[in-house]
């Protein structure tokens, strides 16, 4: 008979590393099952529309997480697929994870569509507080229809800044969001460089958030909304009609006439 090529132990010992593999890899796919989904949810200057799902194993794991979603995916406006918008998780209430707004960008590819040749790019980073306490880095960019000197683009820095600065002391973090997406700020910062020169284009092409005011207070699950004041009741007429109540009172006494008084 013929000896075996391997003992027993010898046989164990070479298929125990296949056997571990196998074992791993039936752990890795149960984590999955493990796992739940998230819904991100838009800020609430977007009326908190769903944007997307995330996995964790824990809620705590979603908590930081960064997603990126484009202005098109939020409003539909084709016009707008250039932006991005940056959400940040900042709170896990069941199954829901609520974001807040950490800045926006433009693609390259936009951004190199506007600039072209005999043409001048002034580019400046302005730190701009709004009056709920929110501190944004904005970087806006103008562009002429040609070539112009050192000095005119140190007069358009200091005017893009002046602009956006006082636009943001007066607007809250949402306002801020709006103008810069629907281009109402680009608009402003033009209009006041206009007497220095023509500017062709003005984009803020990038905006970060430095400093996060208060979040907008959200109520808890399950309780009612808030009732409104009521308005003071008026009084309530009087029962009957007026005419019998001056009927019931009694009559004043007459006054004494004048001869009445000289005979006395």
């Amino acid at each position: 008979m013929a000896e075996p090529l391997y003992t027993d132990g010898e046989y164990a010992r070479l298929t125990m590393p296949k056997q571990q593999a196998r074992t791993s890899a039936r752990k890795v796919k149960d984590k999955w099952k493990a796992k739940g989904w998230y819904n991100l949810l838009a800020p609430e200057m977007f009326n908190r529309q769903v944007i997307g799902e995330t996995p964790a194993e824990e809620p705590t794991k979603v908590m930081g997480r960064i997603t990126e979603v484009t202005v098109q995916d939020l409003t539909g406006d084709f016009s707008k697929m250039h932006i991005k918008l940056m959400f940040k998780v900042s709170d896990i209430r069941g199954n829901d994870a609520h974001t807040q707004f950490v800045g926006h960008d433009m693609t390259s590819d936009y951004i190199r569509k506007l600039t072209r040749r005999k043409r001048t790019r002034t580019d400046t980073v302005v730190n701009a507080t709004t009056k709920d306490g929110w501190t944004i880095r904005v970087k806006p960019m103008a562009i002429t229809d040609r070539r112009i000197q050192g000095s005119k683009q140190r007069v358009i820095r200091e005017i893009m800044a002046k602009v956006i600065t006082s636009m943001a002391a007066k607007s809250t973090v949402g306002d801020v969001v709006r103008t810069v997406i629907s281009g109402d700020m680009a608009k402003e910062v033009a209009a006041a460089c206009k007497p220095i020169h023509p500017i062709s284009r003005v984009e803020i092409r990038k905006s970060e958030v430095l400093v996060a005011g208060a979040p907008p207070t959200m109520p808890e699950e399950g309780a009612p909304p808030a009732e409104a004041p009521k308005p003071p009741e008026a009084p309530s007429p009087p029962e009957g009609p007026v005419e019998e109540e001056l009927a019931a009172d009694p009559p004043p006494p007459p006054e004494p006439s004048a001869d009445e008084g000289e005979d006395l």
